[in-house]
């Protein structure tokens, strides 16, 4: 099936794009800026199916809204009834449609072509009003609020902020993609629908909780603190930010504590979940001996031979177990039950931690307890 992307060059273009490819039997055509008009009369000959995401939101000239949206869309409709064949169309629109400015007005005339060859010929057509739509490889500093915060703030740039109040509706890409790919296989199987559609998940915000959202981002490689970015907005907006690092702060350090045993180092703290950390032991050294009221770890032997002890702090009950590399297991440490791991091979131990909640110095819930007791082998 042949598949025509016009504006294939642009934002949502290049992401629809990427996840066209990843469908097999798909052929892809392109028609960006850099085509002449009269190439997209061949295009639409060969289209099985067309993406009409070409649009002009910020000209030189006030006349190009105009060329590159309205005139555009009909000289793509004319082209389509000349097949005399039925050749659905997706067309990304934008929520300004539906105001006065000149950038409206030309949607409007554009969405008027494109449901005006529905009525006259039945050609199936979907309508996407879009609000603003962040993602990856959007431009910053163009014309995308969530961009030109991304790329400035990671790069130590200054952000404006006139009204921290001030309303957003966002889209987020992947959202967008997904729905015009649900919609593609709906038209092309025919199925009822309204001539216009939305993407089914939208973010309200404001233009000052983006900024802050984005600023607690940045600082995160210095605190180790990740906000909930599993799932919802910040998900997107996390995916989106880090699309906007340059190559060389891909990676960043952290600080290393180091003594004659080994070394321990954080790697990330959650608001709700814990932390994550690493540490390591020499030979023969042992860590730990200590208890817990409620706090909780989970400890994951990822190089050597560990021995792991336990001692109930009320009972005496005693258990120990041992551990390699070789063989991950995952090791949960239960409250008041005293615990110390020991390197029992002949090589650095390197041990994977994670604790169900962040280290507070003023109210650690560790209390040293060591593990001796009489009989046992030590």
């Amino acid at each position: 099936m042949n598949i025509l992307i016009t504006g294939a060059e642009g934002f949502i273009g290049k992401n629809l794009i990427t996840h066209l490819k990843e469908i097999d039997d798909l052929n892809l055509l392109t028609f960006t800026k850099e085509n002449q008009l009269s190439e997209l009369a061949s295009l639409v000959k060969q289209a099985d199916f067309i993406f009409h995401l070409a649009g002009v939101n910020r000209p030189e000239n006030e006349s190009e809204f105009y060329e590159g949206n309205s005139d555009l869309t009909k000289f793509l409709c004319d082209c389509i009834a000349e097949q005399g064949r039925a050749i659905p169309v997706v067309m990304s629109s934008s929520i300004q449609a539906s105001n006065e400015s000149i950038y409206g007005k030309s949607k409007k005339l554009a969405e008027d072509a494109l449901i005006s060859l529905h009525n006259k010929t039945g050609n199936p057509i979907a309508i996407y009003r879009l609000p603003n739509v962040f993602g990856k490889w959007c431009k910053p500093n163009y014309n995308s609020v969530v961009a030109t915060f991304c790329y400035n703030i990671i790069h130590d740039l200054p952000i404006t902020v006139n009204n921290p109040e001030a309303p957003l509706q966002l889209v987020y890409i992947d959202d967008v993609i997904a729905t015009f790919l649900k919609k593609m296989n709906l038209l092309l199987d025919n199925a009822n629908h309204e001539v216009y559609c939305e993407v089914p998940i939208t973010y309200q915000t404001t233009v000052g909780e983006l900024a802050s959202i984005l600023k607690d981002f940045h600082q995160q490689r210095e605190n180790l603190y990740t906000d909930n970015v599993g799932v919802g907005f910040k998900r997107a907006l996390y995916a989106t930010y880090i699309s906007y690092l340059p190559k060389n702060e891909f990676s960043y350090s952290v600080k290393k504590h180091e003594d004659p045993r080994g070394r321990f180092v954080e790697m990330l703290k959650t608001p709700t979940s814990g932390q994550f950390s690493y540490f390591t032991a020499h030979p023969g050294v042992t860590r730990g001996g200590h208890y817990h009221h409620s706090k909780t770890e989970k400890f994951l032997v990822i190089k050597g031979k560990a021995l792991f002890k336990f001692r109930n702090i009320i009972t005496n009950e005693y258990y120990e177990l041992i551990t390699t590399g070789d063989n991950p297991q995952v090791v949960d440490t239960a409250t008041g039950w005293t615990h110390d791991i020991t390197n029992i091979g002949d090589d650095e131990m390197i041990v994977m931690l994670w604790a169900n909640e962040i280290f507070d110095p003023n109210n650690p819930d560790t209390y040293a307890s060591p593990l001796n007791i009489e009989g046992q082998i030590q």
